[in-house]
């Protein structure tokens, strides 16, 4: 009798991801004008090779956009500010960000380099 609950529960789980999922979506999408940046997603990091008790962030979501030009260097640090501040400022994302585990934010703009948030 308790396998009915067990599929309610990971049902309600599966959606509650993914409406998070779709409100950071939303969040980032809607950020700048001219799409400059432009947001392209999201991505969930663990990283299960390193001990608990390592003093290092073990899982973090990095928060991916674009630019079609590449930036002066003022407006890639005015673009991470904003994204950074837009994320911390929304208290409820923070909050089920902790309550997911997730140690870290960080902006990426390529797959080289990566701004951390908090």
């Amino acid at each position: 009798m308790r396998i009915p609950q067990l599929t309610a529960v990971c049902i309600c789980l599966t959606l509650a991801t993914s409406a998070r999922a779709e409100n950071l979506d939303v969040l980032m999408s809607g950020l700048f004008a001219q799409n400059q940046p432009t947001y392209i997603g999201f991505d969930s990091v663990e990283r299960q090779d390193i001990p608990v008790s390592a003093a290092v962030d073990r899982k973090y979501l990095i928060v991916d956009f674009r630019f079609t030009t590449p930036p002066a260097n003022e407006q890639l640090q005015a673009s991470v500010h904003k994204i950074c501040m837009t994320l911390i400022r929304d208290r409820e994302l923070i909050q089920t960000l902790s309550d997911s585990g997730y140690d870290m934010v960080s902006v990426a703009f390529d797959r080289q380099s990566q701004y951390d948030c908090l």
